[in-house]
């Protein structure tokens, strides 16, 4: 399997571009770079961590997709508090990201369980 046939790193290819689109008007540069940092190291981490090849280092890849995509969604709640996003779509960014670390979770638990064999 590679990273391009999974879905989650679809989704977060998207959502990442979604992002830059969509916050090139925020004028919070610092909050705005994190946001797009934090999506961006989603995808690319998984891509790294398969390219590896080797399920512990897919695994720590994957670990750190996962810490990114719950950066993302704490990033996305200040932005939402400090009014810089329409509610239903800083919700909608926020769900997402919950749903990658739920999906990066279950990657995480098979790629360990086939080391473990």
């Amino acid at each position: 399997m590679t990273y391009e046939n999974l879905e989650v790193w679809k989704r977060s290819v998207e959502l990442s571009a979604r992002l830059y689109r969509e916050t090139a008007s925020v004028r919070d540069f610092g909050l705005r770079d994190q946001m797009t940092r934090s999506a961006l190291s989603i995808a690319s981490n998984i891509a790294e961590g398969y390219e590896r090849d080797t399920d512990p280092q897919i695994v720590n890849f994957l670990r750190i997709s996962k810490g990114s995509a719950g950066e993302l969604r704490t990033q996305i709640l200040i932005g939402r508090k400090a009014n810089y996003r329409d509610e239903v779509q800083a919700i909608a960014w926020e769900d997402e990201a919950r749903q990658f670390g739920a999906i990066l979770g279950s990657l995480i638990n098979r790629h360990q369980r086939k080391t473990s064999l």
